[in-house]
């Protein structure tokens, strides 16, 4: 169980929370990720990647956005509420080390959990470049915060409303087009930014990796179905990740099966809309 200590609106659909936590905050490391269930008994299991961790408080953060019934759910949940399944740190931490130049590249939501990996890799002594990509101004976030890592800030916006008009592999390929070349680029946003975005620096031989969100249910590698193609293997997210070389990754297989059950969903979602609706009105 874990009590929400903070909670914040970022923008219409997204959302920060900080939940009490101490032993995952202690363990926990960059890229790794939490499963949580809002309903002990019925609920769905979500994983969410660890955005942030204080020891000393003893808190980890995660942020959301709300794209289906649980995250609905969870979002309306505030401080002082408890969330009474929470597992965790699972998947594999980023591999860390000093590798000179690095890119960091994140889409929308894919921000959150790219922070810690930035954080860190700055840590290690690289230097650290970080583009930052969103539909519009509303949907950025994290910036400030990653402005405090960054050598260099790029920020794009579809709609040019803020930053660069442009999608996020725009930038990406002009610094691939420098001298000297990255050494290494990370990758973490929806499946086809990322995709796009291994396609963009593979022509300059530049080592990509992306962070996987797939179907998951234990996060232990018991149920497959995280599974995904990785250079003609199977891998499973949870415990082979959740990041991988984004060159060898087969991305339209992973849709495909990200878009298996998408209509279920969405009318569990308005089902589940109708019905909070219904409450209301009584």
């Amino acid at each position: 169980m874990a009590k929400i200590v903070l909670k914040e609106k970022l923008s219409d659909t997204v959302y920060k929370m900080k939940l009490d936590a101490p032993s995952i905050a202690e363990e926990r490391a960059a890229g790794q990720f939490i499963i949580l269930q809002i309903d002990e008994d019925l609920g769905e299991r979500i994983p969410l990647t660890i955005a942030d961790a204080d020891i000393n408080e003893g808190t980890i953060t995660i942020i959301f956005q709300v794209v289906g019934m649980t995250t609905d759910e969870l979002s309306k949940l505030n401080e002082g509420d408890d969330i009474p399944v929470l597992v965790g740190p699972l998947g594999t931490p980023t591999h860390i080390k000093k590798h000179g130049t690095i890119v960091c590249v994140g889409g929308g939501i894919g921000v959150a959990p790219l922070h810690p990996i930035a954080e860190a890799f700055k840590a290690a002594g690289n230097d650290v470049k970080i583009i930052i990509g969103a539909r519009n101004k509303d949907l950025i976030i994290m910036e400030e915060e990653m402005r405090k890592i960054a050598d260099e800030l790029i920020i794009c916006t579809d709609d040019g409303s803020y930053g660069r008009k442009a999608l996020v592999t725009e930038p990406l390929k002009e610094l691939c087009e420098r001298d000297p070349k990255p050494d290494m680029v990370i990758a973490i946003g929806p499946p086809i930014m990322m995709k796009f975005c291994a396609e963009t620096t593979r022509p300059y031989e530049v080592y990509t990796e992306v962070s996987l969100n797939t179907i998951m249910v234990d996060g232990t590698g018991m149920c497959g179905g995280c599974r995904v193609n990785v250079g003609g293997e199977v891998k499973f997210v949870c415990v082979d990740g959740p990041e991988f070389d984004g060159h060898k990754v087969d991305f339209d297989n992973m849709m495909a099966r990200l878009n298996s059950y998408k209509e279920i969903e969405q009318d569990k979602h308005t089902c589940y809309i109708d019905s909070m609706y219904e409450e209301k009105k009584l």
